[in-house]
């Protein structure tokens, strides 16, 4: 799929993701608490930068992801998901809740939404260790 315009992706933004992204990022940070809900909150905080700015989502890891390390599509080590697991417990359900209400905070001035883009993008692996690639 390709992406949006930037005039679509400003016009969404200016009225539509400036106030849906921090409510998008709470219930998801809701959801993470539970152990039961963690999946869809996730997923939540997964369309962080689509719910933003309609940024298309990048590609995910297929079900392979077994080995301890894994090379994401940049080369890089995929880490297990026994480890992100325990990282999540740990640091990632705080972290990535300072994190994203954060980049929703600066996400609401001209002058930090490029710094709030930056923290949206990577929310994802401050939460449970998941590079993503492609």
């Amino acid at each position: 799929m390709t992406q949006r315009s930037f005039l679509v992706r400003a016009i969404w933004f200016v009225f539509v993701g400036w106030w849906l992204t921090p409510i998008v990022v709470n219930i998801a940070w809701a959801l993470n608490v539970t152990v039961i809900l963690a999946p869809i909150g996730i997923k939540l905080i997964n369309l962080v930068p689509t719910v933003l700015t309609l940024q298309e989502p990048r590609s995910r890891r297929g079900p392979g992801e077994s080995s301890v390390r894994l090379e994401a599509g940049d080369g890089t080590t995929q880490h297990s998901l026994p480890v992100r697991a325990l990282y999540f417990v740990f640091v990632g359900w705080w972290l990535s809740f300072l994190w994203a209400n954060l980049a929703a905070l600066l996400a609401m001035t001209i002058i930090g939404l490029p710094v709030a883009i930056w923290l949206a993008n990577r929310l994802p692996y401050v939460t449970s260790l998941y590079r993503f690639h492609g």
